[in-house]
């Protein structure tokens, strides 16, 4: 079998797995991708078999030098603040508080890198966002990282809060915030963000999406790590996620 075939044929089994609420019990080990650029070839395989656009990115670092990755986030997942989500569609769902951002214009490709610099400069917009994390493989959270790359980066679905202009002197890094889910505080310590500044991953992204020859529009919804990790949910109840500054966003599940 090809490495095309490989990857098209891991693609459909995690498309018919979320499709069908069923997890992927195990594949053959050379079916694991080999390399991050086997594993982003098997996102844009699962995007086109499910037959949707990237409406947004996630992405992240675990480090605030660490390396960088990311996902393209299927259009029909983003979701707005209040949407309601069965949980059985999920397994096992999880939640993280994170913030979002969109950009005042759009991100060509061209030869030359766009610097860090040039991408700040760009941002127009921010708000808070609650990603559904959640795998379309049974041993998750325990599977190969490349897996998990792959499959979107366990990306369940997201609910996006209001979008306000950007503001500089946001402190990003360590804002001041509150998440609940069923009344309960589910904000483990002081949170943060491993990847420091998540505005240091924004250069990135444009040059990963760029450099597929692909325009990042202006109105793409990026969230950008989690500020309170995951939190694993037992039973139905409505996340209410507050960041000092921005909207209130919400997500229940039923």
């Amino acid at each position: 079998m090809t490495d095309t075939a490989k990857t098209s044929s891991l693609a459909q089994l995690i498309v018919d797995a979320g499709r069908q609420r069923q997890p992927i019990a195990e594949i053959p080990a050379d079916q694991v991708p080999a390399d991050p650029a086997a594993a982003y070839a098997l996102q844009r395989e699962i995007l086109r078999l499910r037959g949707s656009s990237a409406g947004g990115w996630k992405i992240g670092s675990k480090s605030h030098t660490g390396p960088i990755q990311g996902a393209p986030l299927p259009a029909d997942c983003l979701l707005p603040s209040g949407a309601s989500l069965e949980r059985a569609g999920y397994f096992p769902p999880a939640l993280e508080l994170e913030i979002a951002f969109r950009f005042n214009r759009d991100f060509a490709p061209r030869a030359e890198a766009y610097s860090d610099e040039e991408v700040r400069q760009g941002i127009g917009y921010m708000a808070a966002t609650i990603e559904l994390v959640a795998s379309r493989f049974a041993a998750w959270p325990k599977v190969e990282p490349l897996l998990a790359l792959g499959d979107l980066l366990n990306h369940g679905a997201l609910a996006v809060g209001e979008f306000i202009e950007y503001r500089e002197d946001f402190p990003f890094a360590e804002p001041e915030l509150a998440f609940t889910y069923a009344g309960k505080d589910i904000v483990p310590g002081k949170p943060a963000n491993p990847a420091g500044d998540p505005r240091r991953l924004l250069a990135w992204l444009v040059n990963h999406h760029t450099g597929q020859g692909l325009t990042l529009s202006k109105n793409t919804v990026i969230t950008a790590g989690s500020y309170t990790g995951m939190y694993f949910v037992e039973g139905p109840g409505s996340a209410v996620g507050e960041i000092k500054g921005l909207p209130t966003v919400s997500l229940s599940l039923i």
